[in-house]
């Protein structure tokens, strides 16, 4: 299936971007919702397959065939409040804005600034359920559901740093209504330091989790990560960014074009002068 155009980006899109991230902000941090705002925007994007170009972060988990899947239970809660967003500003597409929920995300709650590039294309069409991680699992499952969308063993550990947020939901997951860590409202490199530490009452650990002490690659990342905060944030968000672009090419704004001609035409008249003050020169 061929990819969706992107969208032309121009400076009316763009504040309309920066409108909604503000209003995103503010929803955020009044509903206290960061985690579930996270989650969304990691599974719109999850369902990237690298090798059909199919899925990733195009807006279709709003389609009730996908938010039914087993994975996303509970995901419909963020979708709702998504839409306060969406009705004030219509022109930012589904999928630029469960994405720009994800930034925001981790930003109010202490996380990484976190590049967001807008200009994805909403698509309504849904990949087969069984492509987002299984809790359940293990070391290899991982690697096979992170590795179809393209990303590598530093992005699966980084990525699931952000378990620093939130908690398990029996409804949603079957797994104990206990947080990962001790504020699940932080968004910090405590994730690392607990799983270190070993089982702590009150607080969750999944087989997934304990997968990254298991293998010996991931474990280098997860204390690296506990080591040192600075370079947790660093590839965070650098591994978040490549998430939120599987499957996207940020389109070039009108704006940059601009910019980008205008630096030409002085490059070039610079060139111009600098010949022909050099030919005075040569004939002086």
């Amino acid at each position: 299936m061929a990819a969706a155009a992107a969208l032309v980006v121009d400076a009316e899109y763009l504040k309309e971007i920066e409108k909604a991230r503000r209003d995103l902000r503010a929803l955020i941090s009044n509903k206290k919702c960061a985690p579930i705002m996270l989650r969304l925007a990691w599974h719109d994007a999850g369902t990237y397959d690298a090798k059909t170009k199919t899925g990733g972060p195009n807006g279709s988990i709003r389609n009730k065939e996908e938010y039914m899947h087993a994975a996303n239970t509970g995901l419909k809660i963020a979708i709702d409040l998504c839409e306060e967003v969406k009705a004030k500003h219509p022109r930012v597409t589904y999928a630029d804005l469960y994405q720009l929920a994800g930034v925001v995300a981790v930003e109010v709650t202490g996380g990484p600034t976190i590049n967001f590039k807008p200009g994805r294309k909403d698509s309504k069409v849904s990949p087969n359920e069984g492509r987002l991680p299984d809790a359940k699992q293990g070391p290899a499952h991982l690697r096979d559901v992170f590795y179809r969308m393209g990303l590598s063993d530093k992005d699966i550990v980084a990525l699931s740093g952000a378990h620093t947020l939130g908690k398990a939901h029996p409804e949603r997951s079957g797994f104990d209504e206990k947080p990962w860590t001790k504020d699940p409202y932080r968004f910090d490199n405590s994730y690392f330091l607990e799983l270190l530490k070993g089982d702590s009452e009150g607080l969750l650990k999944l087989p997934t989790d304990k997968a990254l002490l298991d293998d010996p690659n991931f474990r280098t990342y997860v204390e690296l990560y506990a080591k040192d905060e600075d370079v947790f944030f660093k590839d965070y968000a650098e591994s978040h960014k490549k998430l939120s672009e599987l499957g996207f090419t940020p389109p070039r704004s009108k704006t940059t074009l601009f910019a980008q001609t205008a630096v030409g035409v002085a490059v070039a008249a610079t060139v111009v002068i600098l010949s022909y003050l050099y030919e005075i020169n040569r004939k002086c």
